[in-house]
């Protein structure tokens, strides 16, 4: 069982790692492209519009991987429904593990599999909302020093 348990790891591993890596190229395809954008990132506003437009588009993203597991977990029959998979598989994905809905003995290494998966999931998340601000307050700067007058540089 346990050979079962990492095999199915594995291939749920690889699928939530192709969709959050399609995901970013995808955001990050729509960040470049400057015909797409319908806020203006010069101002304050409009940074905060586009962070959030990300934050949730990562938030969505993690929701797809989440149910990628607990349609895995349904198939499997580990989980009587629906509502106690998503559960499940949102509290071992996020590392919370509530721990008043425990995955059978069978099927142990896969739910540790999810929160491992889930854990290095959302750091990359995370570092790319990091790069992402990062670069809206290089651009911001960009736009200060163009805005400066000449006789004003010392």
């Amino acid at each position: 069982m346990l050979f079962l348990n990492l095999a199915v790891a594995a291939v749920l591993v690889f699928v939530t790692f192709l969709i959050h890596f399609i995901g970013l190229v995808s955001l990050s395809a729509l960040i470049r492209n400057r015909h797409v954008h319908h806020v203006n990132i010069t101002t304050v506003a409009g940074q905060g519009a586009a962070i959030l437009f990300i934050v949730f588009s990562l938030f969505a993203l993690h929701s797809v991987e989440i149910w990628v597991y607990t349609f895995v977990y349904r198939l499997l029959g580990i989980f009587p429904d629906v509502g106690t998979a998503v559960y499940y598989s949102t509290s071992a994905f996020t590392t919370v593990g509530f721990g008043d809905v425990v995955i059978g003995k069978d099927w142990r290494m896969l739910g540790a599999a999810e929160s491992m998966n889930g854990f290095l999931l959302i750091g990359w998340s995370t570092a790319f909302l990091v790069s992402i601000t990062a670069k809206v307050r290089v651009l911001e700067a960009r736009i200060e020093e163009l805005e400066e007058e000449p006789g004003d540089r010392r």
